[in-house]
């Protein structure tokens, strides 16, 4: 008895239809269907010679795979992870597998990923991660990988994504919207006003902001929206307490040990207006925020305290408990999944929520 695996041809033969039928009955097509006894006959075969489809041939007979892609920023970062669940389980009901690649914040490997779906044929692709602003020209010190991430072709995704899209593929973008295509877009202006005036209404009247890269939309959005509150409340935030920084835990500590450092550096000690309480704009700068003011012998909240966004799940390990605002990531995913097979007609905003917790106790007078 020979080894070989069961071709198609055979299945073919045996069935007594043409190679072209059996294709179309095995693998599927995008542009002719078989005859229900015929597709029977052929499926019966199959089964009885234990044949095996080639994945590669239902890809190009049916015009897409299985597979959507989703690429994020750092997969380490646990906002990513959540989106990455929801985008899990929405795909799972679909009947998709999901594709995970991580551009390491490069501009070029995200493009390169989206050019690789389009090769394999994947059914949908989702981006996940703040855009960027082009530079400005003017000086500046802007982290290098800042630098970095603005000066990547927003056009060339653009036009990749399109044409992925034009080719039958779905698209959909998590942060900001590229160009006109699908996207799911989180209130980072209004939340962070939301806490702004919740922070300002507990009592906080001296603020510090750990500000992240200043090209990165998201890190912008936040720090615009809380600073342009904190202006129309009356007590705003000084330009030597906003400190940027990389979109990370090490990111929020070396910003916040700098912070420090203006704030109680010096022979003359601790500046009478410094900060009371710290807006971090992600919560992994918050945590790496929370560890600086430790190691500098202070704590929080008696100190200074701290505030976050995002609402992170690692969140429930961290003492004190952060100050947050809450983002409904898992959900963030699936609506992102939704949008990208059509399911979802429209773009979609999503609102966030002001989650007040032991880091950033009530002020008395």
């Amino acid at each position: 008895m020979s080894d070989a695996p069961v071709t198609l041809s055979q299945v073919a033969r045996e069935a007594g239809v043409s190679l072209a039928t059996a294709s179309r009955a095995i693998n599927g097509s995008a542009t002719r269907s078989v005859r229900e006894d015929l597709r029977e006959r052929v499926l019966e075969t199959a089964r009885r010679l234990d044949y095996s489809p080639d994945p590669s041939a239902q890809a190009m007979a049916r015009g897409r795979t299985t597979a959507l892609g989703l690429v994020v920023h750092d997969i380490a970062d646990p906002y990513f992870s959540t989106i990455a669940a929801g985008v899990a389980r929405a795909a799972e009901r679909e009947g998709l597998i999901v594709t995970l690649a991580s551009t390491e914040h490069s501009p070029e490997r995200e493009l390169a990923f989206v050019e690789l779906a389009r090769r394999q044929r994947s059914r949908a692709i989702i981006l996940a991660g703040s855009r960027t602003t082009p530079p400005d020209g003017g000086a500046g010190s802007a982290p290098a990988e800042t630098v970095a991430l603005a000066e990547g072709r927003p056009q060339a995704l653009e036009s990749s994504l399109t044409a992925f899209r034009a080719a039958g593929g779905g698209v959909a973008v998590i942060g900001q919207a590229v160009g006109d295509l699908p996207a799911v877009e989180i209130d980072n202006v209004g939340g962070a006003d939301a806490l702004a005036r919740a922070l300002h209404g507990i009592g906080y009247r001296r603020f510090g902001v750990l500000a992240g890269p200043p090209r990165l939309r998201t890190a912008a959005d936040r720090t615009s929206g809380f600073l342009d509150t904190l202006a129309e409340l009356g007590c705003p935030a000084p330009d030597r307490d906003v400190v940027h920084g990389a979109f990370t835990r090490d990111g929020g500590y070396e910003a916040m040990t700098e912070l420090v450092a203006r704030s109680h550096g010096g022979t003359a000690g601790a500046r009478a207006d410094a900060p009371e309480v710290v807006f971090a704009v992600n919560d992994v700068m918050a945590v790496g925020a929370m560890a600086a003011v430790r190691d500098a012998g202070r704590s929080v909240p008696d100190d200074v305290a701290v505030a976050g966004f995002d609402d992170i799940h690692t969140l429930r390990d961290v003492t004190p408990a952060l100050t947050t605002v809450r983002v409904p990531l898992e959900e963030v995913g699936e609506i992102a999944t939704r949008l990208a097979l059509g399911v979802e007609l429209e773009n979609v905003l999503v609102h966030t929520e002001v989650v007040l917790r032991e880091s950033t106790r009530t002020r008395t007078a």
